[in-house]
């Protein structure tokens, strides 16, 4: 499994439980995990200072009451509890996720998803430069805009990685 090293406690009933929603989601494990280390490390009590995202998939916390708890509810949680979560919230998109990409998407900017790839990421409350500005790395051509192929190759990036063989420690 990609990114296990990161799961730094409760690591089997961890696996356990992720490969159990995964199958009743239909998704792949790794691309759950990768998911879950491109927003947090793994690390269940990451929060964004600024935004009060909290988490393995950094709930918003319009997001986390959305699914019936609070982001401070979420940061007391272990891992393991806050899959439960995760699973609530990728189910509420249950029949829109065909792929790495709508997984991630949901998780991003949930608005993106259906959209076509030349589609800029925004919302009536966003507008697309502060959309890029926070999130520099995505913006690949350093236009101030996201697109969705933009976002799509940002995490085709970790998909490469994930596919490439780890390097065996010379001694």
């Amino acid at each position: 499994m990609i990114y296990e090293e990161y799961i730094k406690t409760n690591k089997a009933a961890f696996i356990a439980e992720l490969t159990r929603y995964a199958g009743l989601l239909g998704a792949n494990v790794d691309d759950l995990m990768l998911i879950m280390y491109a927003e947090s490390r793994l690390n269940e009590k990451a929060r964004n200072p600024k935004t009060r995202a909290t988490g393995l998939i950094q709930f918003m916390p319009s997001t986390a009451l959305g699914i019936g708890t609070t982001v401070d509810k979420l940061y007391l949680m272990t891992n393991v509890q806050q899959l439960y979560f995760v699973y609530k919230y990728f189910q509420s998109h249950a029949g829109e996720l065909h792929s790495v990409y709508d997984f991630y998407k949901v998780v991003f900017f949930p608005i993106m998803l259906g959209k076509d790839k030349d589609w800029v990421l925004k919302s009536s409350t966003l507008s697309a430069d502060t959309v890029a500005r926070a999130n520099p790395i995505i913006d690949l051509n350093k236009n101030h805009e996201i697109t969705v192929a933009e976002f799509e190759q940002y995490v085709s990036s970790f998909l490469k990685k994930k596919s490439q063989p780890k390097q065996l420690a010379s001694v």
